[in-house]
């Protein structure tokens, strides 16, 4: 089954997981067997490590500012690699539908296109930075690029 890797520096990779055995193949991927599930949109789950914040895994911006897009809402942070897969309407895994990759992919590259413009020009606060990528990252979701 193919899934994608979101990582804490805004990359994307696709994963290929064996069909019979998903959770056991994320649980390995991501190093823990406290994986938690979490469903920002109805048809996707982002696979979270469950120990991921307690550990000191690094903030994984892209994955919560997709998660913020696709809930209307900013979130709590997230930590460490992110798995995101598709959901059936029971709840099972699947592969990811393709508008959803494309969600996924275009907010990881708004989230690395802003962090190289933020060097050059810092936002003015904390508090700007945390309002202006999941302001990016919903647009990317309402009109993601082709």
């Amino acid at each position: 089954m193919h899934a994608f890797s979101i990582n804490p520096d805004a990359t994307v990779a696709g994963l290929n997981f064996p069909a019979s055995d998903v959770q056991s193949a994320i649980q390995e991927y991501l190093g823990s067997d406290a994986v938690d599930q979490a469903v920002y949109h109805p048809r996707a789950v982002l696979h979270i490590h469950g120990n991921g914040r307690n550990l000191g895994l690094p903030q994984n911006l892209a994955a919560w500012a997709l998660a913020s897009a696709w809930r209307g809402m900013s979130l709590y942070p997230l930590a460490g690699p992110i798995v995101v897969t598709g959901r059936t309407e029971r709840g099972d895994v699947m592969a990811l539908d393709g508008d959803l990759v494309q969600h996924t992919k275009a907010v990881a590259q708004t989230v690395r296109d802003t962090f190289s413009e933020w060097r050059a020009r810092p936002p003015a606060s904390n508090e700007a930075a945390v309002n202006e990528l999941p302001a990016y990252a919903a647009r990317d979701v309402a009109s993601p690029r082709q």
